[in-house]
């Protein structure tokens, strides 16, 4: 039997707590602008770190998880073979940047229903530049027929226009964006594994070429290759192993929520926001670090808007060189850099914020390690068509016993 509490809001969703189900092992295969090498090298790679870290043998992992832009035509199932390894369960999660906390759940709940002991969650790609501009003009037939057409192909151009839209209607200017990309760069500067190690100051951020306007050289990820990935287990099986966990508390997820809306500055976190910290245990005002999806400054700000942090157009003025100064202190704010300063190795940027946070609550930062740090707010979006995201899923995880 489960020990799954959940609830129900309009429309069916289900959000649930996951009160035997922990996450450890948090690897990342640093990032390399440029490479030869395939996506499964980097998914393996990611792989045997989270075994090693663990002390497990790759017999004892029977469940797999895998996001990849670049993995085609191989698939979760060639992987397994490729890797030797027989399983009770698999998941391939093609969702963007909603990809880790989505594929998260899944694990979740094969745990919590006994079709595996553990599973590996992993995220990773290549960086083939030639091969990377077929990915973007092939992204879905959307963009194909309605969108390249226009010579409007990739995210710079939507991010742009809801960037815009998200100025017009909060009165927020770059340098509101501008407060994220510095603090998010210093943060950067004690992370080892980052692409970018030089500081960025607000002048320099002001002054950056324009790249689709409003949006300039600071405002956009760099594509890259690498991996991210942690294992799921029960929080007895963690014990056994003698390794630092986490607890998996409330997660929650929505896909398509702006429907009837062209261009939305709201994209479904909001829906589920109250459930997911009523599944936790604790609101917003208990939260220590928020690792927030950042392909682009707005969407992070939307983010800690939608997930109760403050109010609609505020989070700008609530950031500061320390992150966002709310309920009379100061949350981390993607403390590893996030994207727009590691960089974005594809699916792996949704499992950015995920690894972070759990290396942040294990004491297992690879620099910039937070003290006294207990809950962590991790949200992740994806699948970027001309006006809109489709994807949203948010996590709540909490620091394990000593």
């Amino acid at each position: 039997m489960t020990n799954r509490k959940t609830s129900r809001q309009p429309g069916g969703a289900r959000r649930a707590t996951h009160d035997r189900v922990v996450l450890a092992a948090p690897v990342s295969v640093p990032y390399q602008r440029q490479t030869d090498l395939p996506a499964s090298y980097f998914i393996g790679s990611a792989l045997r770190q989270m075994l090693d870290m663990a002390s497990l043998e790759k017999t004892e992992c029977t469940g797999l998880q895998v996001s990849s832009f670049s993995l085609a035509p191989d698939t979760v199932a060639s992987l397994a073979e490729s890797f030797g390894m027989t399983l009770d369960w698999m998941e391939q999660t093609p969702l963007g940047g909603a990809s880790g906390i989505v594929g998260l759940r899944r694990a979740a709940r094969a745990i919590e229903a006994g079709d595996a002991d553990i599973i590996a969650c992993i995220g990773g790609d290549t960086f083939i530049p030639s091969e990377f501009t077929d990915l973007v003009g092939r992204f879905s037939s959307f963009s194909i027929d309605a969108v390249n057409p226009y010579a409007s192909g990739g995210a710079n151009l939507p991010f742009a226009i809801l960037t815009r839209a998200y100025m017009d209607a909060y009165d927020v200017s770059r340098a509101g964006f501008g407060k994220l990309c510095v603090m998010q760069r210093d943060n950067a500067l004690s992370y080892r594994q980052a692409l970018f190690h030089k500081p960025l100051s607000m002048e320099a951020y002001l002054a950056a070429r324009v790249v689709a306007e409003p949006l300039c050289l600071f405002d956009c990820v760099m594509p890259s290759a690498g991996a991210e990935g942690f294992l799921v287990m029960t929080e007895d099986r963690a014990k056994k192993l003698a390794i630092p966990y986490v607890h998996l508390r409330s997660t929650g997820e929505r896909h398509n929520a702006s429907k009837d809306i062209s261009m939305p500055l709201a994209f479904g976190w909001g829906d589920y926001k109250d459930d997911l910290y009523a599944a936790a245990g604790f609101g917003p005002e208990e939260i220590d670090i928020a690792q927030v999806y950042d392909d682009y400054p707005v969407m992070a700000l939307l983010q800690l808007e939608e997930l109760g942090l403050c109010g609609p157009g505020e989070a700008s003025r609530h950031l500061s060189p320390g992150g966002l100064d709310v309920f009379g202190r100061t949350i981390t704010i993607n403390s590893s850099g996030g994207q727009l300063s590691s960089g974005q190795a594809g699916f792996a940027g949704g499992y950015l914020g995920l690894v972070e946070a759990i290396r942040q609550l294990t004491g297992q930062a690879l620099g910039n390690q937070r003290s006294d740090v207990r809950t962590a707010l991790i949200s992740g979006f994806g699948m970027i068509n001309y006006d809109r995201g489709l994807c949203t899923a948010a996590a709540i995880i909490e620091r394990g016993s000593e």
